[in-house]
């Protein structure tokens, strides 16, 4: 683990997550973006929010 993170998260933790979401019919975020809309690149989003947040 890269020693100027805190903790690290799984990819896999990730993609459970937005399984969750999208089981849930989850409402767009700040950015407005749909679950819909996400899904259009969703390998490349998941990836980018995993990266951010690890």
């Amino acid at each position: 683990m890269d020693k100027a993170k805190s903790f690290s998260i799984s990819k896999k933790l990730v993609w459970v997550a937005y399984q969750r979401v999208k089981a849930n019919k989850g409402a767009a975020g700040v950015d407005e973006q749909s679950i819909q809309d996400f899904e259009v690149n969703l390998k490349d989003n998941l990836y980018k929010l995993w990266n951010r947040m690890s």
